[in-house]
This record gives C-alpha cells, sequence and structure tokens, in this order.
C-alpha cells in the first residue's frame, strides 16, 4: 500500500495510528482482543466484506459503464478497545480507501458497526474508485477541504443507495447533520488546502486535538455532515446517483449544491 513512500514506512506505528490492537501484551487488553475477534467472527465479518465488495462494484460499473476498478486488496483490522477516543469519539471505525487498490478498515465490534459493516466496505470502495487511474487526482499538498468534503458526501449517499439509512456514517450525530451553522462553518474553510488540516474541518475538533491540527471549531464528523448535504443537494437537482458521480469533480457539485442551501456559490473549493 505504501510503495511510492521512499524507504517505507514503519508498520507499527502506521497501525497504532490506524487505531489498531495493542501489541504490547497488555492483559486486560488481550482478553478484551480475543472477546473482539470472537464476536468479529462469529458475525461472519470476513465474509461480509467480500460480498460488499463484490456487491459495490456491481453497482459501480453498472452506473459507469466502462468504469475501470483497480485490483483490490482489503485489510480489516481489528481495533484498540483501550484507545477512548477510537471506541467513544468515533465509535469503533477508521477507514482509508485514498490509495488504489488498498483499503484499509479498522473496527471494534460494536452493534453498529456491525450493523454497519457492508456500508463501511462500500464507502471506502466508492473512496478507492474515486481517486485511482482516471478518476480524481488527490494530490496531498493542494488538495482541498471542499474536495475532502465532497467525497465523504459521496461515499455516505453511496452507501445509502445501498444500503438505506446505515450507509451514513454512524459518529455523526442528528444534530451535527441538520445544524446549518455546522453546514455554513465547514463550507468557510473549503479553500483550504494541504492534508495537514482536514482533521479539523472533516473530522472536527476532537479529532483535531488527537492529530495535533489546529481546532476551528467544529463536532465530530461537521464534514461527513456537511458533504451528505451537499451531495444530497447535487443529486436531487441533477437527477443522478453517487454512483455515477463517482468521478465528477467536487466544484460541478458544489456549483449546483452550495445555492440550492443558501450557501454562497462563490465559496472556493
Amino acid at each position: 500500500m505504501y510503495f511510492f513512500v521512499p524507504g517505507g514506512v514503519d508498520m507499527a506505528t502506521v497501525h497504532q495510528q490506524n487505531f489498531g490492537f495493542p501489541v504490547d501484551g497488555r492483559e486486560v487488553a488481550d482478553e478484551r482482543i480475543r472477546k473482539g475477534l470472537d464476536e468479529l467472527v462469529a458475525a461472519d465479518a470476513w465474509s461480509r466484506v467480500s460480498s460488499a465488495l463484490e456487491e459495490g462494484v456491481a453497482a459501480l460499473t453498472s452506473a459507469v459503464p466502462g468504469l475501470e476498478v483497480p485490483d483490490l486488496r482489503i485489510l480489516l483490522v481489528l481495533g484498540d478497545p483501550t484507545n477512548a477516543h477510537f471506541m467513544d469519539e468515533v465509535h469503533g471505525v477508521s477507514g482509508f480507501g485514498g490509495i488504489s487498490g488498498y483499503i484499509t478498515i479498522t473496527v471494534w465490534p460494536h452493534p453498529i458497526v456491525l450493523d454497519r459493516l457492508e456500508a463501511i466496505v462500500v464507502h471506502e470502495l466508492h473512496h478507492n474508485v474515486r481517486y485511482s487511474p482516471g478518476g480524481i487526482v488527490w494530490d496531498p499538498a493542494t488538495v482541498t477541504v471542499g474536495e475532502h468534503v465532497v467525497s465523504e458526501g459521496l461515499a455516505d449517499m453511496f452507501a445509502a443507495e445501498l444500503y438505506g439509512h446505515r450507509g451514513y456514517t454512524h459518529f455523526v450525530s442528528d444534530q451535527t447533520r441538520a445544524d446549518d451553522a455546522v453546514l455554513a462553518k465547514v463550507a468557510s474553510g473549503f479553500g483550504v488546502t494541504g492534508m495537514s488540516d482536514f482533521a479539523s474541518w472533516v473530522l472536527g475538533d476532537a479529532s483535531a486535538v488527537l492529530f495535533g491540527a489546529q481546532p476551528v471549531g467544529l463536532p465530530t464528523g461537521a464534514g461527513y455532515a456537511a458533504g451528505a448535504r451537499l451531495v444530497r443537494a447535487y443529486l436531487d437537482a441533477t437527477g443522478t446517483t453517487a454512483a455515477s458521480s463517482t468521478r465528477t469533480p467536487s466544484a460541478d457539485i458544489l456549483e449546483v449544491a452550495l445555492p440550492r442551501l443558501g450557501l454562497a456559490s462563490d465559496a472556493t473549493h
């Protein structure tokens, strides 16, 4: 997955940063990890992940004839039950699908995570196809908050097209989803470039503090909430789907969506 990084990466550090299970032999943690692993096995998690990928790929290729989907490798990791942020703030899920051909998903088997497992998988699949060759180019130095927010909205809406309400990222509260002030605040940051500030604008203040970024006054999952509203407005206006819009530029989506939500159409993106 990290073949492009000169000299590679320290996989133990990557594992920890992605909230992976502790590997330092803590007895209490070990007991919880065994129990968590048993719960994933009992839930048939790996087979469900595989089936969800197949269903998601079929939906994307049906919506976009000729769409090329990369060879996919997926890593399902049991999370760290001793990490309060992972367990309580983001409710046992962390995913990354932004590198073409590779998806990593870290979970703790909270009931809602097990219920949403397929939706979590196809959310990351949508990201992966969006940023694969022939799609949107993600340059870490120049990519904007607007692109990231739109991508989260598209991925959630795609998951919702397949799985209904289970498609929506579960660590985002209903209050955050409906808050116009949150939407406006996130929109004010659309022109911010570079990935270093994305935690602040997309994940919210709690994650920003954790990752060493400057909080900007947003609740957890604010960017997901804003993204879903923007993408919903775009889809309603154009009569399209999140599947068929997998590689639609964020500028095109924002140009349509922002005025429909009462926001300035000239917001930077």
